[in-house]
């Protein structure tokens, strides 16, 4: 037998029963040398059967983290890449809803035009202000840190809708909150972004949006306090991150985004845990030097770690009419190191909100259970009279790319129809509302009410910004007494 098809065999035995095998280790791999260090301190290295069990957990823990640095990357890191916003500490403001050109966050919102601000907040605390906004105006700064984790909200619910300064500080710092700050918001991680999203009523309305978001301002603490600046930063050479990248050594990518993520109480264990397979920040984790049974495990692990986060997405939410409603996003204190929901709403929609500022309820099927496929049918969505989802702010269904989760490209450039539009949309006779989901358009007649849909999956998203907490509502999510009608095939 040739040493390299020995080798070959041990992969499939891993594969089906993660066996103990020896001779085709690398003095390279990262288990290996994991093991050796638990040894060196009298730990006992872990089976092959525990490998793979740790793989899977690290999987899950740290894809939410990894897809929240590539955006990062993206966003504020790579100047010369499509997706590039403004460098740290810099507001970019998007005069424009999200398209189908928008491609590095799935399910993205085009609804609201977009603010982004990525803060590194090593330096010292940054103060973000923000203008009065019209009443009527619902508007919202979502904060979200590396562990993606909302860890706090400005805006129409929660602050109102008047002026105002806030500050942002890392994990590191210490101190009172100064004169003229209405409120201070605490990140686990030194580097955190800021969400705004801005209501546009129409095409027409966006001049009104532009100037809302020329208000929105941020400085450091220190520019705020008219004082000397605090000594920069260290510059950081990150490591680009790229689908295929990640996609080719996830764990790689897990260790750099770990470096700025510091451990917190919730996750001191299965950052522990992990780092028995060589998993964490400082270390350098290459899936090609793996030896071929580590490999098996570690791949296996992550096969069936996206598994449980894809079972999660499709069972872990209540099932109203084939709408999937949860409540699955949070701060540190939601989840509670309940990594697979998080790692299920990163997948899900990376950044959403809480329940309280919006709620998603998400299908992929009608309402008897069957695959939404737009190059087989055609599909309604009806609102009964009076039945609208009850909101203080707005509602929309937005349709994506079953495979892809992007929005698509289509003839009338709609991705979406929402309570903004329903001045323009026709009703039935009964008072009810149909919205038309299919690939041609419905007609003339109707085709204010039609959402174009793709030669193949459909994926919806239903969005409930500041869903009323009265009867009749949604919340709480998926347990409320309003339910959304199911999506039928049309006759």
């Amino acid at each position: 037998m040739k040493p390299e098809y020995s080798c070959i065999k041990w992969i499939a035995i891993a594969a089906v029963s993660v066996a103990l095998v020896s001779g085709c280790a690398s003095k390279n791999d990262p288990v290996a040398q994991a093991e050796k260090t638990d040894a060196a301190k009298g730990i006992a290295a872990p089976s092959l059967t525990e490998t793979k069990a740790i793989a899977e957990e690290a999987f899950i823990y740290g894809l939410p983290i990894v897809m929240n640095y590539a955006v990062m990357y993206e966003y504020a890191v790579d100047k010369s890449g499509p997706q590039f916003k403004a460098p740290f500490n810099q507001i970019k403001n998007e005069p424009r809803v999200f398209t189908y050109q928008d491609t590095a966050i799935v399910t993205p919102n085009s609804d609201t035009p977009y603010s982004f601000l990525w803060l590194d907040l090593r330096a010292e605390p940054m103060v973000l202000t923000v203008p009065a906004v019209e009443k009527k105006r619902y508007y919202s700064v979502q904060l979200i840190d590396g562990n993606t984790y909302n860890y706090g909200y400005i805006g129409s619910r929660t602050t109102g809708n008047g002026p105002g300064n806030y500050m942002v500080v890392g994990p590191d710092w210490k101190g009172s909150m100064p004169p003229g700050i209405s409120k201070v918001f605490y990140s686990t991680t030194p580097f955190t972004v800021a969400g705004y999203r801005t209501q546009l009523f129409n095409p027409k309305d966006m001049p009104n949006v532009i100037k809302v978001q020329s208000g929105y301002k941020v400085q450091p603490l220190s520019a705020f306090l008219k004082q000397p600046a605090a000594p920069a930063s260290p510059v950081i050479n990150f490591p680009p991150g790229t689908t295929a990248g990640i996609k080719e050594n996830f764990f790689e990518y897990l260790d750099a985004a770990l470096q700025y993520v510091p451990p917190t109480p919730e996750d001191r264990e299965i950052r522990a845990r992990i780092a028995k397979i060589g998993i964490g920040p400082g270390k350098s984790f290459k899936l090609q030097d793996l030896s071929l049974e580590h490999k098996a495990a570690v791949l296996l692990g992550m096969k069936e770690g996206d598994e449980k986060v894809d079972k999660w997405l499709s069972g872990g939410l209540k099932n109203v009419n084939g709408w999937g409603i949860g409540s699955y996003f949070g701060d540190r204190h939601f989840y509670n190191g309940d990594w697979l929901k998080r790692a299920a709403a990163a997948k899900g929609g990376i950044y959403g909100n809480d329940a309280v500022e919006a709620t998603y309820p998400i299908t992929r099927t009608t309402a008897t259970g069957e695959p939404l496929d737009g190059s087989k049918h055609n599909y309604t969505l009806t609102f009964p009279a009076g039945q609208l989802p009850p909101v203080n702010a707005f509602w929309s269904v937005t349709l994506y790319d079953g495979k892809t989760q992007l929005l698509i490209k289509n003839p009338i450039d709609r991705y979406l129809l929402n309570s903004p539009m329903l001045p323009g949309m026709k009703k039935n006779a009964d008072g009810s509302l149909t919205l038309y989901i299919q690939r041609n358009s419905p007609g003339k007649a109707l085709e204010s009410n039609w959402l174009p849909a793709p030669d193949g999956p459909i994926y919806l998203v239903m969005r409930l910004y500041w869903p009323k907490e009265t009867p009749p509502s949604v919340l709480p999510a998926g347990e409320g007494t309003w339910k959304p009608a199911g999506i039928v095939v049309s006759k």
